[in-house]
């Protein structure tokens, strides 16, 4: 092994150095990454200044530094073996790391634009349809609880009528009104 590195030109054993020293780092990253070690608990490289303003695109992270370095030591190893000359390996491992790094930020851009607040929209509920759960009062008797669809999760959620008989358990209703207070005015289904 000594033998073949010392027989490599000054150009080729830097390529190899930067290629074995970002390889190895960006495996600890990868399988640190798969046992949980990227969570908040021991801390994160990657963290933005200002925490409140989402996660933005990061262009200069660790992560996204050892993937240049990585893809830009393997694609310089590779220009040198197809016989390029020095300044278009050079350009070729600097474009690929450039474009690697691009990627990467902009998969992480994207991923936590996925993220759901959980913040539950009563407006959204208006013209669902569910069941009554806990009997709802007439005229705006008695507050009743039903089960209901809303932002594609099924939740329980206090309601009134204006209908003249009580809304009994398993009555399909329709959702026609939501007071400002959050609770919803409910009819039987027609």
């Amino acid at each position: 092994m000594m033998e073949w590195f010392s027989e490599l030109t000054s150009f080729q054993k830097m390529y190899w150095v930067v290629t074995s020293v970002s390889t190895l780092i960006f495996l600890f990253v990868l399988i640190g990454a798969f046992m949980g070690a990227d969570s908040d608990d021991i801390g994160d490289v990657d963290a933005e200044m200002d925490a409140d303003t989402g996660a933005g695109f990061q262009f200069f992270t660790f992560k996204n530094m050892v993937a240049f370095f990585t893809i830009f030591g393997w694609s310089g190893i590779a220009s040198i073996d197809a016989g390029n000359s020095k300044t278009t390996t050079l350009f070729i491992s600097i474009v690929c790391g450039l474009l690697m790094m691009t990627a990467m930020a902009a998969l992480f851009y994207y991923i936590s634009k996925l993220t759901d607040s959980g913040t539950l929209k009563m407006k959204n509920a208006l013209n669902a349809i569910g069941e009554v759960y806990l009997t709802v009062g007439a005229n705006r008797s008695k507050i009743g609880k039903v089960h209901i669809k809303v932002q594609n999760s099924l939740r329980e959620l206090e309601a009134l009528t204006d209908y003249d008989a009580d809304l009994t358990q398993g009555t399909v209703i329709t959702v026609v009104e939501v007071t400002p207070n959050g609770l919803l005015i409910i009819e039987p289904q027609k």
